[in-house]
């Protein structure tokens, strides 16, 4: 074997110790806009050891879409236990306030990592 195959063959191996067994990654399984309570809820899917997992939502910059009075907005999901070892599935319902959005109507992009994302249209506000 060469230098470049075994050098590869190292980083499959070290690949295998970094990640965890049995890691999984947020994902969600629905969201809408709830236009009664003026509410984002969001249905998550995880891994972990227990269900007790706290979600939170940081917010991007608002940016304007040309043409449009649309707005485009960005939000990250966190999972506060977001290192936990995903040994059993779990799923939860949060819901995020959009009280405090500055821009509206909006498109919201969300995320989690590390490449799920689920668009949400939030209309504006009556």
């Amino acid at each position: 074997m060469n230098r470049r195959a075994d050098g590869g063959l190292a980083l499959v191996g070290l690949a295998a110790l970094v990640l965890p067994l049995g890691s999984q990654a947020d994902d969600f399984s629905n969201a809408y806009y709830d236009a009664r309570t003026d509410q984002l809820v969001v249905s998550m899917t995880y891994g972990g050891t227990n269900s007790n997992h706290t979600f939170s939502l940081r917010w991007g910059p608002c940016q304007d879409v040309s043409g449009s009075n649309l707005h485009e907005l960005a939000g990250e999901v966190l999972d506060n236990q977001w290192q936990d070892q995903a040994l059993r599935p779990f799923n939860k319902t949060v819901r995020f306030s959009l009280a405090d959005i500055p821009c509206r109507p909006a498109q919201v992009t969300l995320r989690t990592a590390p490449r799920f994302i689920y668009t949400v249209l939030i209309p504006k506000q009556s």
